[in-house]
This record gives C-alpha cells, sequence and structure tokens, in this order.
C-alpha cells in the first residue's frame, strides 16, 4: 500500500478525528480562510486541526488555536460532531466542536501558518463568511448556534 490516506480506489483507508475550537470573543467568533490545503481550499473554517494519538479533544482545541493564532483559550465544553466525506480527496473525517473561552480578550489573532490560512476575521455567528468548510456548513445547516451554545456551557 501507497503512503496516502486512499486505498488503490480512491477511498479513504482512515477516518481522521478533526477538532474545530469555536473561540468566541462577545458576540462574534473566530474563522479563517483556508489556503493551500489538500482539502477546503478558499473555504472559511475554526481554528482546529487533527487530534494526535492519546489526546483529548479539549487539549486539541487549546493547542491548535495557540499553534494558528498564538491565542490562548480554554475548553469549556463540547459541541456538536460532524461526519464529513471529502470523496474527490479520498478523506473522510469526523470532527468535534469544542467551545473555548479567550483567556486574553484584548488580544488579536496572528497568522502563525501563512501557508495554510490566509487571514483571521471575527464574524457573527449568523453572519459567517462564505463558502464554509464542510464541518462548519453542516452544523450551520443543523441550526446549531454556537453563541446559544456558550450560555449553556458557561458554569
Amino acid at each position: 500500500m501507497g503512503s496516502g490516506p486512499e486505498d488503490g480506489h480512491g477511498a479513504p483507508r482512515v477516518v481522521r478525528v478533526g477538532v474545530a475550537a469555536v473561540v468566541r470573543r462577545g458576540d462574534q467568533v473566530l474563522v479563517g480562510r483556508r489556503i493551500g490545503a489538500t482539502h477546503g481550499r478558499d473555504t472559511w473554517q475554526l481554528p482546529g486541526g487533527h487530534l494526535e494519538p492519546f489526546e483529548h479533544p479539549f487539549a486539541c482545541a487549546e493547542r491548535e488555536v495557540l499553534e494558528e493564532t498564538g491565542l490562548t483559550v480554554r475548553a469549556i465544553g463540547a459541541g456538536p460532531w460532524t461526519n464529513s466525506v471529502f470523496a474527490s480527496e479520498g478523506r473522510h473525517y469526523v470532527t468535534v466542536f469544542v467551545l473555548t473561552e479567550l483567556l486574553d480578550t484584548t488580544r488579536e489573532p496572528e497568522r502563525r501558518e501563512p501557508e495554510k490560512c490566509a487571514e483571521w476575521r471575527w464574524c457573527r455567528w449568523d453572519a459567517l463568511p462564505e463558502p464554509r468548510f464542510a464541518p462548519l456548513a453542516s452544523v450551520v445547516a443543523d441550526g446549531w448556534d454556537a453563541i446559544a451554545a456558550f450560555a449553556e456551557a458557561v458554569p
């Protein structure tokens, strides 16, 4: 077998777990525009990435936000999950959404991975830019309201 994620017929050999961090500042969330990606190029996404072996999704969300934006967050709750198949790219992801608390609301996000993200932008949940990365588009289409979810997650 090859070293890629596909079998010889373009079907994924593995299902990867992605973590999407919902970083909120007031009534807005942080989204970035993907570039240089193997899938979802030129779509808007939440900060996040691959869950590493033995890593908790909350720890993954905190790590990925710091790596990608330089912002420090604390995971405070779990959101929904999605099942996304990127057939033309031979990829299959289950993505877990994690609600996070921004620890320093005066800092702005940095583009720490400029080869992967063209820009970061604060947006209202009900006015997220399009096109959206498949997992984000899925939870929005299902009617999930991330801002309302924070009210339920905060002790």
